[in-house]
């Protein structure tokens, strides 16, 4: 009975696994979103044509570990840029809620764009729950690979290691 409960406890501590596994086509999708404050179009394959693309999914914005994220995704857009790679940050957010958020935590330096519930179906990341009044998603992080396919997944509720791990995948596609 020990063992099972401790089982139990592990299964449920474990981050759950995005149904989106490397190699999968990543779904393309043309939404809105801000960088700086402006709202402008994201097309994903656009996006591409530049590129190694990460795609992070985060719960909702002006909250504690969406605004950590966003931070250090901030600090860590030289890195990214010199791998060549666009960061762009989804959530469920309206976006008149994203443009501020763009410009106060994102620091102006990446795109956070609204992902609506085909966007959040297509890449599995239902929280299954609102939050402020919006479709939540996971705190799931994609490296899509130039030719539109899934390289990297890293899905966990903690921030904490979000973007070295996206870098290390960025930089293990470009090797650089």
């Amino acid at each position: 009975m020990r063992r099972l409960t401790l089982l139990a406890a592990l299964l449920l501590a474990a981050p759950a696994m995005a149904t989106l596994a490397p190699g999968a086509k990543a779904p393309d999708f043309t939404t809105r979103g801000a960088i700086a404050g402006k709202v402008f179009s994201v097309h994903l394959a656009d996006q591409l044509k530049k590129g190694p693309v990460v795609l992070y999914f985060f719960p909702a914005a002006y909250t504690g570990g969406c605004n950590a994220e966003a931070h250090a995704f901030a600090d860590a857009i030289p890195q990214f840029q010199k791998a060549g790679a666009t960061v762009i940050g989804m959530s469920g957010d309206p976006v008149d809620t994203l443009v501020k958020f763009s410009a106060e935590k994102c620091a102006g330096k990446f795109a956070v764009a609204s992902a609506g519930p085909a966007v959040i179906k297509g890449y599995d990341v239902s929280l299954g729950r609102q939050v402020m009044g919006h479709d939540a998603t996971t705190r799931t992080s994609y490296v899509i690979a130039p030719d539109g396919k899934v390289a990297f997944v890293h899905d966990d509720m903690n921030p904490a290691d979000h973007v070295a791990m996206t870098l290390a995948a960025v930089e293990k596609i470009t090797h650089r």
